[in-house]
């Protein structure tokens, strides 16, 4: 049956696991913040929806596979499912290689990071027109399809070629770099013609939709409107990411492009629910009496990529301890830090930098009754990471760069009610929303070593003053709000989501 609303990524709603028996199982995602369960949650209000994503499947001749998928009470409908079967060295060369190596590092303004010589362009579009390919065959006269993410920048051009009565998004869940470091992907062309051929892009921030106008513009012969102010919520002017008039849309060759910036949100109620429940209390008193035990705890949470900033944020607190030693004893930093299972030959020279450094600070500084910072690479459930926002006197977050960064959103969430400190990187683009935030530059020894000292000694009043502002933000600008936003570009009449 066609479907009035298409979901284009590249991940499924559930996991795929195969039982004892050898009977396929789908498994619930336990965080209800990520971006998969909030994705998912939009088939209670569409009247007729299906879900595009990928399988791994060696045999050069499998189909797609279209099936319902139903994963316990956790989820109000069922799903209707299309996995497109991909062989493991496609997946490698699409997603790990010419997405990893060749355009995060773009997208991210690394550029001497940027790989091209391994790259298949080839592969990347025959993955996104299979993916073009199986939108179109699901999508009924006049639907709405949305698409997610870079990995997945040509699919709108070859659904625009094959279904021109379609509605088209597309949302960035990463940064869109300046037009000068864009145009360093030598595809930059067919990109942008792809890009526009959708009816709207989306961004987190004004200034990624700013940064998208200008290469369109620098690039292609392509329309701008007049800039608009931004909306309130964000912020105007007074730091990297602040924007304070950006360009509503764009034309090109006959169409109008809307482009829509609303930043990811997170889940406030479930937050404050978890927080409050018999679990995480008992977790949080866990927290108390083992790794605090009076000290001031500051937490870090990220992954482990060159992106996000850890090895400048371990040397700026090497730094504090050096000219602090009334501090030694006294606090202590959890840093919560995925590891990368990509087999990237980068990523494993950043987690080996990563112990090298803790573990240097830990010999120079430890005693025998304290160690300043604890270090993990493992993944943390969630019930226990929100126990440790709870537990947290300060958020210490300050990648290099970051599309958005929803750790310094749930930090905030878990506090409500409380004081805390956010210590936040101005190149994250919750920087521009969450205005209680202490921010700081994460390129700059002096900026990193004033915030610290900053929020290591901000008075009570102050701390619930600024958190409430956060909690205001974040319970403004959730999840169901970023959903709403995108959807109604393209879906003027969208219901709202469920909670």
């Amino acid at each position: 049956m066609p479907s009035s609303f298409v979901l284009v990524y590249h991940r499924s709603p559930f996991d795929e696991v195969i039982d004892a028996e050898g009977k396929r199982q789908w498994r619930d995602q336990k965080s209800p913040n990520g971006i998969i369960p909030t994705l998912r949650n939009l088939f209670r209000s569409q009247p007729s929806g299906t879900w595009i994503a990928w399988r791994e499947e060696e045999s050069a001749e499998a189909e797609d596979e279209t099936l319902t998928v139903e994963a316990g009470a956790a989820t109000a409908s069922a799903i209707r499912l299309r996995r497109i079967p991909l062989r493991k060295e496609q997946i490698g060369s699409f997603y790990h290689v010419t997405s990893k190596e060749s355009i995060w590092p773009v997208l991210h303004s690394f550029p001497s990071f940027f790989e091209v010589n391994n790259a298949d362009w080839a592969i990347f579009q025959e993955v996104n027109r299979r993916f073009a390919e199986a939108a179109c065959n699901e999508a009924a006269h006049g639907a709405s399809i949305w698409i997610h993410d870079y990995n997945l920048w040509l699919t709108p051009g070859y659904i625009r070629a094959l279904r021109p009565d379609v509605k088209i998004s597309l949302f960035h869940h990463t940064p869109f770099p300046s037009s000068d470091v864009f145009s360093i992907l030598p595809w930059r062309e067919e990109i942008l013609e792809s890009l526009l051929c959708c009816d709207a892009v989306g961004f987190h921030i004004p200034r990624y939709a700013e940064n998208f106008a200008r290469a369109a513009t620098s690039l292609l012969a392509v329309e701008k409107a007049p800039k608009t102010p931004v909306a309130n919520h964000f912020l105007p002017c007074g730091s990297a990411l602040a924007q304070p008039d950006a360009t509503p849309w764009l034309e090109y060759r006959g169409r109008r492009i809307q482009l829509v910036s609303t930043p990811v949100g997170t889940s406030p109620d479930v937050i404050l629910s978890l927080r409050n429940s018999e679990t995480v209390q008992t977790l949080i008193q866990s927290i108390e009496e083992g790794t605090k035990r009076g000290r001031r705890l500051i937490l870090s949470a990220s992954r482990v990529d060159y992106t996000k900033g850890n090895q400048e944020m371990l040397l700026a607190y090497e730094r504090l301890l050096e000219h602090r030693s009334d501090l030694h004893g006294e606090v202590v930093l959890v840093l919560a830090c995925v590891a990368a299972n990509t087999g990237m030959k980068v990523y494993e020279d950043t987690q080996r930098s990563i112990e090298e450094t803790v573990g240097r600070i830990n010999g120079r500084f430890s005693r025998i009754d304290w160690v300043p910072i604890r270090l993990t690479t493992q993944r943390i459930s969630y019930e226990e990471m929100v126990a440790w926002f709870a537990s947290a006197d300060i958020c210490w977050i300050t990648p290099l760069r970051d599309g958005l960064n929803l750790v310094a959103k749930e930090y905030a969430a878990a506090r409500k009610g409380k004081g805390g400190t956010l210590v936040l990187s101005e190149f994250t683009g919750a920087s521009v929303v969450m205005k209680g935030a202490v921010l700081t530059n994460p390129y700059s020894h002096r900026r990193m070593d004033e915030a610290i000292e900053e929020a290591l000694a901000m008075p009570a009043d102050q701390q619930l003053t600024r958190m409430q502002s956060m909690v205001n933000a974040v319970e403004h600008l959730s999840v169901d709000n970023w959903a709403d936003e995108q959807l109604r570009a393209i879906q003027p009449a969208v219901a709202a989501m469920p909670t």
